[in-house]
């Protein structure tokens, strides 16, 4: 995929999420270290997400619940509950 790419790839994703964890951090004044602590997250875990995006669902997901932003996480995988949208799927014309 290009770099100019309308589409973003899971790198970009990654990139633009451990940048808004980070601004989310140092907006609230918390070091990692704190946010470890108070998050439930590993120290480590943070650090290593801080510097190379990898870190687990879980670790993530309390990450975004100690800045209350979990919610942001619901319209992940939504499901298109439009009926022709469904309908296009096991139509033969797409095959």
């Amino acid at each position: 995929m290009s770099k100019y790419s309308a589409t973003k790839t899971p790198t970009v994703v990654m990139d633009e999420l451990v940048q808004k964890v980070q601004q989310l951090r140092k907006k609230n004044g918390v070091s990692q270290l704190e946010l470890s602590k108070r998050s439930g997250v590993s120290f480590g875990s943070i650090k290593r997400f801080e510097t190379t995006g990898q870190i687990s669902l879980e670790s993530l997901l309390k990450l975004a619940y100690f800045f209350n932003r979990l919610e942001d996480f619901t319209s992940v995988f939504q499901i298109d509950t439009n009926l022709e949208t469904v309908a296009k799927l096991f139509s033969n014309k797409t095959r």
